[in-house]
C-alpha cells in the first residue's frame, strides 16, 4: 500500500500539461516545463529554433504537441496545453471572447499555394480567384486531397468552397485525416491538387516529382498565426515571456529569416508584413 501510495503521489505531481509521453518532440531541459500545440511550424523545424532561443535565457523545457489549428485551441481549452500558435482567426477570437484563451498577438504568415499537375486537366492557372479554382477542379472531376482535420488549412479550404457554392463529394474528392507535408506528398504520389501552405511548399519542393504552383495570390490565401495562452494556466508566467520573444525583435527576425540559408528563400513573412492580412 505504502508503495501504490508513494506512485500515485508521483503521478499526481506531473505537470498535467506536459507528459513526456504526450510529447511529440521536448525542447531544453530547465526545470520549467511547458506545453505548446501546433502543427507546421513544429512539423518543419521553426518552433525547435525559437525554443531553442527561449531555452537559452530561460531555466525551462518546451513539450510541443503535435496538432492542426483545431485541435491545438481543443487542448488550449482543455487545459492540455499552455500555450497554441494556429491560424483560425475566427475560432481565436471567440475563444478570446469566452475567456478561455488570452495574449492573442500576431506573429507572423505564410500563405496557401494551390498545387496541382504539371499538365494542370482542371485549367486552374487561369483563374481569376482561389474560388474560381476549386470551382474548375470540381467541374473537372480532377483529383484533390483535403486534410480533413479540422484544422486552419481545412477550415480555410472549407470557407473557399462555400465561397464556389460548391458542397465537394464523389471520388474525386479524397481526405486523407493527415497533416500537410504528407498530404502534400501524396498528392503528388497520385497527380491530385491540393492546397499547402507556403512554407511545407518551401521545404519539401525538392521531393516533388508531379506538381506545381498553379494559383496563388488571393488575399483569401493568406495565412496569418497567432499566439493564444491559457490566461489562468499553471505556466502563464512562462508562457507571456514566450509571446514577448516571439513579438520582439530577436524572435521576428529568426521568424523571418527561418529556412532562407537552406532553402534559399525564407519560409515565413513576419508579423509587419502579416498584419496588412490580419481582419
Amino acid at each position: 500500500m505504502r508503495k501504490l501510495f508513494i506512485i500515485a503521489l508521483l503521478l499526481f505531481a506531473l505537470p498535467l500539461t506536459a507528459t513526456a509521453n504526450d510529447c511529440k518532440a521536448t525542447y531544453g531541459n530547465g526545470n520549467t516545463v511547458f506545453t505548446l500545440a501546433t502543427g507546421s511550424p513544429g512539423e518543419l523545424g521553426l518552433l525547435e529554433a525559437l525554443a531553442d532561443k527561449f531555452n537559452s535565457t530561460n531555466d525551462t523545457t518546451m513539450c510541443w504537441k503535435k496538432a492542426g489549428s483545431g485541435k491545438s485551441l481543443k487542448l488550449l481549452k482543455a487545459g492540455k496545453v499552455d500555450i497554441v500558435m494556429v491560424h483560425a482567426p475566427a475560432a481565436e477570437k471567440k475563444a478570446v471572447a469566452d475567456g478561455w484563451a488570452g495574449m492573442r498577438t500576431l506573429i507572423g504568415s505564410n500563405e496557401f499555394y494551390v498545387v496541382g499537375p504539371v499538365a494542370d486537366p482542371a485549367n486552374i492557372a487561369k483563374a481569376q480567384s482561389v474560388a474560381e479554382a476549386y470551382g474548375n477542379i470540381a467541374k473537372a472531376g480532377a483529383l484533390f486531397y483535403s486534410r480533413g482535420d479540422n484544422s486552419g488549412t481545412h477550415k480555410k479550404e472549407l470557407r473557399i468552397w462555400k465561397k464556389a457554392n460548391i458542397a465537394p463529394k464523389g471520388k474525386w474528392y479524397q481526405t486523407t485525416h493527415e497533416f500537410m507535408q504528407a498530404t502534400l506528398l501524396k498528392a503528388d504520389r497520385n497527380k491530385g491538387y491540393f492546397m499547402t501552405d507556403s512554407s511545407t511548399w518551401v521545404a519539401t519542393k525538392k521531393d516533388i516529382k508531379n506538381l506545381k504552383v498553379l494559383f496563388k495570390g488571393d488575399p483569401m490565401l493568406i495565412n496569418t498565426y497567432h499566439a493564444l495562452l491559457s490566461p489562468t494556466g499553471p505556466q502563464a508566467k512562462v508562457t507571456k515571456k514566450f509571446i514577448e520573444l516571439l513579438k520582439g525583435e530577436e524572435g521576428q527576425n529568426l521568424l523571418r529569416t527561418f529556412g532562407k540559408a537552406e532553402h534559399g528563400e525564407a519560409m515565413y513573412n513576419d508579423a509587419a508584413y502579416a498584419s496588412q492580412y490580419d481582419h
